[in-house]
């Protein structure tokens, strides 16, 4: 697992300029044409959901990348419960700044607020075993970092960040390498001739498939994928301590528990970042101090 360690002030700074590229292109005329630019004023983060709260410490930082000069006052902190009408922050300086942070910062804290309000509950479904919650690499392109962040500040744990970081060997790879001994002893000889080192992780469908990765060995983990739950605590038994385990594949919060009472090490869904609702909020002018 990364735990964040791709969570640097570089990262950040190359995600926050891109965004603004992309939102402000060559000016925000709205604003520039309707606010005088010495126009000061004050804006308050408004939350109208219940659940937690993500991305406050990112929206600091979008608010200073736009204008150094800007005030912001946290009143929260991520990974907060909140409920309608609680204030996450307020902001003071130039309107015309404000104006130009607001639909970025609203759009990173929704959907990390979503995804960690989630993230939480799933992992209080399974909060009576050992098993972690896992994120997938089903993310929104150029958004995977916020994601996965927000997952950590709901209390999941992060799965590797890209396809660079640790290999997992899924069925079209097994396929494509003609089974799962071939799969493996390729990768094996692949990670030595290129100085690497990286875990790895391999996907099984059916009992006969864990029986073969045992028979080979040489990995880290076994992916349990899509398998009754039937099936999945006999492979849990079968494998014993000798490697991790993985249960994958449509888990959703009806299931988890009863996957996470087989066993199984780690927990992956992709709903997490896939499929969550945005929290509703808002940022008002609050003129009044």
């Amino acid at each position: 697992m990364n735990e964040l360690k791709y969570l640097t002030d570089a990262a950040l700074d190359d995600f926050i300029c891109t965004a603004l590229k992309e939102d402000v292109g060559d000016g925000d005329h709205s604003s520039l044409a309707s606010i005088p630019a010495e126009t000061q004023n004050r804006a308050k983060l408004i939350i109208k959901d219940q659940g937690i709260i993500a991305g406050l410490e990112l929206a600091r930082r979008i608010f200073h990348t736009v204008d150094p000069e800007l005030q912001v006052q946290l009143s929260l902190s991520d990974g907060e419960d909140v409920a309608h009408g609680d204030i996450g922050l307020y902001v003071e300086g130039k309107a015309r700044s404000i104006l130009t942070s607001e639909r970025l910062v609203l759009n990173c804290l929704q959907r990390m607020s979503g995804i960690a309000t989630y993230t939480r509950y799933l992992k209080s479904l399974i909060s009576h075993t050992p098993a972690q919650l896992l994120d997938t690499r089903k993310t929104t392109p150029n958004f995977r970092l916020l994601e996965k962040w927000a997952v950590a500040i709901g209390g999941g744990t992060n799965h590797r960040f890209g396809l660079y970081d640790m290999i997992m060997l899924k069925d079209n790879h097994i396929d494509y390498a003609g089974g799962i001994g071939k799969a493996i002893a390729a990768t094996q000889d692949y990670l030595k001739s290129h100085h690497l080192d990286l875990k790895i992780e391999i996907e099984t469908r059916n009992l006969q498939e864990v029986r073969q990765v045992l028979d080979v060995g040489g990995i880290h983990r076994i992916m349990l994928d899509n398998m009754s739950i039937e099936d999945m605590t006999a492979a849990v038994q079968l494998i014993g301590r000798k490697y991790q385990t993985e249960a994958s594949g449509g888990i959703n919060e009806n299931t988890i528990a009863q996957v996470a009472a087989t066993g199984v090490d780690f927990i992956s869904v992709g709903a997490l970042t896939h499929s969550v609702k945005s929290l509703d909020i808002s940022l008002k002018a609050d003129p009044s101090k």
